[in-house]
């Protein structure tokens, strides 16, 4: 899979408009008191590629959206958590084919054996290109790794932004849908 930087991407980037699934995955500290987490504060995860001022805003309001829907108040005095992430895009080649005759190949036929239909296989190529958001939560007392959420989805690079915009809410509210994680019985 090549990877291409999310500057030369530009606003295309994130889950935007496809055919193709979402994928979702989060962890937790099974340990963690999740109800004492109220306030949260954003840092820069090191050694994190950048994205671009707009999309780093974007991907902010997004995840500030559904914290607040989940009782969380960002602020910049002794928070609860500290929340960053990590988002890359990768692209990779399909290849599809088909037999221009229905022709099926060779293969034994009524007690004889008969050779390829003579038909032409023809082909193309495209290129697809998958996001990748990884948003993770640290309680901020002890700089512990309490949540980390990944969403990944391919990307349609000429969406408009509104729609990527959208697509992104979407993929933050699905991401963070289950957060917090239920008490463990």
């Amino acid at each position: 899979m090549k990877k291409i930087t999310l500057f030369s991407m530009g606003l295309m980037f994130l889950l935007a408009t496809s055919a193709f699934c979402q994928d979702i995955r989060y962890n937790y500290d099974k340990d963690a008191d999740f109800s004492k987490f109220r306030t949260y504060k954003w840092v820069d995860i090191k050694g994190a590629t950048r994205v671009n001022n707009i999309l780093d805003t974007e991907i902010k309001q997004s995840v500030d959206s559904q914290l607040a829907l989940k009782g969380l108040t960002k602020t910049e005095d002794n928070p609860d958590l500290l929340i960053g992430y990590q988002a890359a895009i990768g692209t990779e080649k399909q290849f599809t084919s088909f037999n221009t005759d229905g022709g099926y190949g060779s293969g034994y036929y009524l007690g004889g054996w008969y050779g390829p239909t003579g038909g032409m296989t023809t082909g193309q190529t495209s290129t697809i290109y998958n996001g990748t958001l990884d948003l993770d939560m640290y309680e901020a007392s002890k700089k512990d790794l309490v949540w980390r959420g990944t969403a990944t989805k391919t990307i349609d690079r000429k969406a408009k932004p509104e729609k990527q915009q959208k697509n992104l809410n979407k993929s933050v509210a699905k991401l963070l849908k289950k957060y917090p994680p239920e008490a463990n019985k």
